[in-house]
């Protein structure tokens, strides 16, 4: 079963790998930052494999740290990042 779950974190680190790719090339923040809520969610799962691959409790609890900082990240980029289309801002009457 060991050598199960670090073939999967193997698997997770190279998918890792790809959302680099869409970081580097994504035509707009927003592909760029749904592929760093993947490093997020796949960071989350290779961290918990390993840590039942090695026998590892205390990873647990940094699995979870990770899955929070990732929905922060998220939250952070939704509130701050957003821009409103063109289409939308002439609809409202400016005061």
């Amino acid at each position: 079963m060991n050598e199960f779950n670090l073939a999967m974190c193997v698997l997770l680190l190279l998918m890792i790998v790809a959302g680099l790719v869409r970081i580097l090339n994504g035509p707009t923040p927003g592909d760029r930052m749904l592929a760093a809520q993947l490093f997020g969610t796949s960071g989350v799962a290779v961290v918990l494999l390993f840590a039942f691959a090695m026998d590892i409790p205390r990873l647990l609890d940094l699995a979870l740290v990770f899955a929070v900082l990732a929905a922060v990240v998220g939250v952070a980029f939704a509130l701050r990042g957003w821009v409103e289309p063109e289409s939308n801002r002439g609809d409202r009457s400016e005061p």
